[in-house]
């Protein structure tokens, strides 16, 4: 599948780091490095934009080697990226390490997944047909 791509920053366009790879790098586009205090939260641009075709979105998710080695995850985590939407792609950074964090120009940030989406339409019922689990919520199904 082809997506249209503007690519304004000063890094290569998003890949996949191998041929296994589900999502696509994307990088840090900023003039100077930004600190992250703990706790703290900072929405760091890409430089990119893109047009993905109807029936598609792309979800921003975190990279685990940042996680792992500086606490630094995504919030609202997978982030959507509709169809329609044209503007910059920014990704929303939180650090949960103790201590100050630094993200640089160039940092891969996050990874870009691609994904196909069904539309539905609401079938207004007066009753749902009953299954095992019934109404059991969080943890109804047991821990083995």
């Amino acid at each position: 599948m082809k997506v249209k791509i503007v690519n304004k920053s000063s890094h290569p366009s998003p890949h996949y780091a191998t041929p296994g790879s589900s999502g696509l790098d994307i990088r840090a586009d900023i003039i100077e490095p930004i600190q992250f205090a703990p706790m703290e939260r900072r929405l760091i641009p890409t430089g990119i934009f893109i047009a993905l075709p109807i029936g598609y979105e792309a979800q921003v998710r975190p990279r685990s080697g940042l996680a792992l080695k500086q606490g630094i995850t995504c919030l609202n985590s997978p982030g959507t990226v509709d169809a329609d939407y044209r503007g910059e792609l920014k990704v929303l950074l939180i650090n949960l390490s103790a201590e100050m964090q630094v993200i640089n120009n160039g940092d891969r940030i996050a990874q870009l997944v691609i994904q196909q989406v069904e539309r539905i339409e609401w079938e207004e019922v007066e009753t749902l047909e009953e299954t095992i689990r019934g109404v059991g919520g969080f943890g109804s199904t047991g821990n083995h």
